[in-house]
């Protein structure tokens, strides 16, 4: 306790009501000390910093000001709501964050009634506090009752055409709404803060219609210098549309920009929001990324997502890796890949780190394309680059890529075209929980018609499964990987394009066989070397595909087997289920055979580490070595001694 900052003011504080018994002096204190509890609770747990300590001016004045949770505060993503947590009664689990039977890195409505609503993807707040917003109008009844809705919104996920969407249909209902748009990276220059404190100011005491005049008359009267300031101040995303920005042709009064740091700005301009509005506001936050903390602040990412890491250095303490992880390889394997095939071209939705693909950005530029948080526009993007001869590979995480289905169905699939889909963070990923967790990706594919897709048991595979990509030209192509390191196999300089449709063959046994897709691969042989002790020696066999299946591989391991068991690091409905689906319409099941499918539980399993999840999902060496004594009727000695 003793390493943790001092935070007299801050230790009064157990719900956002105690932050209306202070003055303005007061709560900037207040914002000092949450800042430094966040940064010391983040040093203990890792998790997203950067964008939390942005934001903590802000949240004190939204929580002080408004009347949470009656008024629903709804955060974007919401990797940014650390602050939030403390403020809101679950200060004394804090440093639980992301853990196992911890506090969510997100927002979660199960955890708390000051979580009205749920996220971890991008872009869905403005359309959730509409929702709120339309609900309160036609008397809605919820336990904490509904008054406003504020929606904090960064200026990324402002990229994504669901943010607009929502605008536009909250422009014309013309319901009170709060939209806060955090941005985060603009940078304006000093003339033009000038003249945001003078508008905000004039805001306070003039009503909304007559300081929307006096803003555009503003920028008309101040020197030229100063203009081109003003402008882009108040062209946030470049909006500038006759008779107006962007966000007021859509309806909106906008406001700002405001000083996100400036307590008495914000607590100014939400005091008389809150007061006078009564349709839909946006009020343009400028704030910085990783405030108050040098390490952050001096970081590429601004202290994005970090690992447990030393306050006083800013040193994150990474466990050191003995393989490369898939991402890293997977980086690797395109690059040689593209070095072969200049009509080889990357895509990725604002993810170009945590794809791989900042290395390919650097050796490729011209031919690597991020396309901001879009990936229904990032998907379709890559359907018209294939279509016009080129090689696109579309990397996103598996949990973003839902996001494009319908364009992967609907632009891809049906027209045949040559995509190479680049799936990380297959399967589960830890510290993120559910909403991050690669689970349903084989099974939303693989149902289209035409399209292959595969899983790489190990890094030497995912290289293989990257050149089989490269040189597939029939139709869509998908490759699924996890997060993380590998199994530290030895690595080819380049791949080698494998046979459609064709698996491989581990180990020869006898009475079962296993067979694996992706990589539980590794858990299977653990629970191989386990059952060696007991005499059972289980055929093993890698997939590599679940379309198309290797039909000649199924109907060898049943013909020699007397139980077949599949595993998958994927919801029912995946690979499983195809093989099943094969054995019926192939009538072999008619000689007897035993068959179990391993995938992932029909529950969404929240945070801990991944072998805790995989636990959960009953999915590790123990849990396969438990089914396979299991169907052949075999007890294990545990359970004889119960």
């Amino acid at each position: 306790m003793s390493d943790r900052p001092d935070t007299p003011l801050l230790d009064q504080v157990n719900t956002p009501a105690d932050l209306k018994r202070f003055n303005d002096a007061q709560l900037r204190q207040i914002a000092d000390e949450l800042r430094q509890e966040t940064i010391s609770a983040v040093s203990e747990t890792g998790g997203h910093l950067g964008a939390g300590l942005g934001v903590v001016e802000l949240t004190v004045a939204i929580h002080s000001v408004f009347d949470t949770p009656k008024d629903k505060l709804i955060w974007d993503v919401s990797h940014q709501c650390y602050p939030h947590k403390i403020l809101t009664g679950r200060r004394d689990r804090i440093r639980t964050l992301r853990q196992q039977d911890g506090l969510s890195g997100f927002t979660k409505r199960s955890e708390s009634p000051f979580d009205p609503f749920g996220a971890a993807h991008s872009s869905t707040s403005i359309s959730a506090a509409l929702g709120f917003a339309v609900a309160r109008d036609l008397g809605g009844v919820i336990d904490t009752g509904l008054g406003d809705a504020i929606a904090v919104i960064g200026d990324g996920s402002m990229s994504a055409g669901m943010a607009f969407e929502a605008m536009n249909n909250a422009g014309h209902l013309g319901k009170r709404l709060f939209v806060v748009l955090n941005d985060n990276d603009m940078s304006i220059a000093p003339p033009v803060g000038a003249l945001s404190n003078y508008l905000n100011r004039l805001y306070t005491v003039e009503p909304l219609q007559d300081i929307k005049q006096a803003a555009k008359g503003a920028v008309s009267l101040l020197p030229e210098p100063f203009r081109e300031g003003a402008k882009r101040a108040k062209e946030m995303l470049k909006g500038m549309t006759i008779g107006g920005t962007l966000f007021e042709e859509l309806g909106f009064t906008y406001v700002g920009p405001v000083d996100g740091h400036d307590m008495g700005q914000l607590l100014q301009v939400m005091r008389t929001l809150k007061a006078r509005a009564t349709g839909p506001v946006l009020i343009h936050v400028q704030t910085k990324k990783g405030k108050g903390y040098a390490p952050a602040e001096a970081a590429i990412d601004k202290g994005h997502a970090t690992a447990k890491f030393d306050v006083l250095t800013g040193k994150q303490h990474k466990t050191p890796s003995n393989a490369p992880s898939y991402t890293s390889v997977f980086s690797k394997a395109l690059l040689a890949e593209a070095a072969v095939d200049d009509k080889i071209t990357a895509v990725t939705a604002a993810m170009p780190d945590g794809t791989g693909l900042s290395l390919f950005a650097e050796r490729y530029p011209s031919r690597c394309f991020d396309v901001a948080i879009a990936e229904q526009h990032g998907v379709t993007f890559a359907a018209g680059l294939a279509a016009g001869g080129m090689k696109p590979f579309c990397a996103m995480y598996s949990t973003f890529l839902q996001r494009g289905y319908d364009q992967v169905v609907h632009d891809v699939a049906i027209q045949r075209l040559p995509v190479r889909f680049a799936i990380d963070r297959a399967g589960l990923v830890g510290a993120d929980g559910a909403t991050h967790a690669g689970s349903f990706d084989t099974a939303f594919l693989a149902n289209l018609p035409g399209i292959v897709v595969m899983a790489a048991a190990d890094e030497a595979e995912l290289m293989h499964m990257v050149a089989t990509a490269a040189a597939h030209d029939e139709g869509p192509i998908a490759f699924r990987y996890p997060r993380g390191e590998g199994e530290g196999v030895d690595l080819p300089e380049r791949g080698t394009p494998l046979e459609i449709g064709k698996g491989r063959m581990i180990q020869e046994g006898a009475r079962v066989a296993i067979l694996s897709f992706g990589t539980r691969l590794s858990e299977v042989m653990k629970a191989c070397d386990a059952l060696a002790a007991k005499g059972i020696t289980p055929t093993v066999a890698d997939a590599r595909f679940a379309k198309p299946l290797d039909e000649d591989l199924i109907r060898d391991l049943v013909a020699n087997h007397e139980a077949l068991i599949t595993i998958e690091e994927g919801a029912v409905g995946g690979f499983g289920s195809h093989v099943a689906q094969f054995l019926a319409e192939e009538g072999l099941f008619d000689n007897g055979l035993k068959y179990r499918s391993m995938v992932l539980p029909d529950i969404f399993i929240d945070q801990a580490s991944p072998k805790a999840m995989y636990d959960v999902a009953g999915l590790n060496a123990s849990d396969i070595e438990a089914k396979v004594l299991s169907v052949l009727g075999v007890a294990r000695l545990d359970e004889k001694r119960a």
